[in-house]
């Protein structure tokens, strides 16, 4: 799966710089969230087919909840941590690392203080999601299923979820869903307050 995804990556560039009509430019977003749409879906169908997952959910309660709040925390002072070897306060790092993956607002939200930390944010958590994209399978195959949701933060429940899904089972990625949902859903609120700290 990780051979794949580096493939497409590395094809995607090719065709983007030689061989991708100008035109046809202003279009990507929408073929890219069709894509998304396509992959969720059969991602969905997948989880569909396993019918006892609900019950299982259902079982773990609101210990499911555990697994957002342990990623995000181990986010954030991953980054207060990364931070001290940049010479980056606490405070930045705190609030880049709130981004949980999430690049597009995190680093819209923090660039309304500095250009610079914008920059940082966006770099940051895309390279967040392509070391997820990248790590995921190895992590579920040699250290645990659940584990490999970590380094997916928010994008758990959209880009990443189909690799999830594909190097797991329909339980993982219906508590990856979750997660996902739980990390989205902080971004906006902590990335803010950690910054008016």
């Amino acid at each position: 799966m990780t051979f794949k995804i580096l493939i497409s990556v590395v094809l995607g560039i090719l065709v983007g710089f030689f061989i991708f009509p100008t035109m046809l430019v202003e279009y990507i977003g929408i073929l890219i969230n069709l894509g998304l749409c396509l992959l969720l879906f059969f991602v969905g169908i997948d989880i569909g087919r396993q019918k006892n997952i609900l019950n299982e959910i259902k079982e773990m309660g609101a210990k499911v909840l555990l697994i957002p709040l342990m990623v995000g925390l181990g986010s954030i002072f991953g980054a207060i941590f990364g931070g001290m070897f940049l010479n980056i306060s606490i405070k930045e790092s705190a609030a880049i690392g709130a981004g949980f993956g999430w690049y597009s607002l995190s680093a819209i939200e923090l660039s309304k203080h500095s250009a610079q930390l914008g920059a940082l944010a966006f770099i940051t958590n895309v390279m967040r999601e392509i070391i997820a994209l990248v790590s995921i399978p190895f992590i579920a195959k040699y250290i645990g299923k659940l584990e490999s949701i970590a380094p997916a933060g928010a994008t758990a429940m959209d880009t990443t979820l189909p690799v999830i899904s594909k190097a797991t089972d329909g339980r993982v990625a219906i508590i990856s869903f979750i997660t996902g949902v739980c990390l989205s859903t902080m971004v906006p609120i902590l990335v803010p307050l950690i910054m008016s700290l």
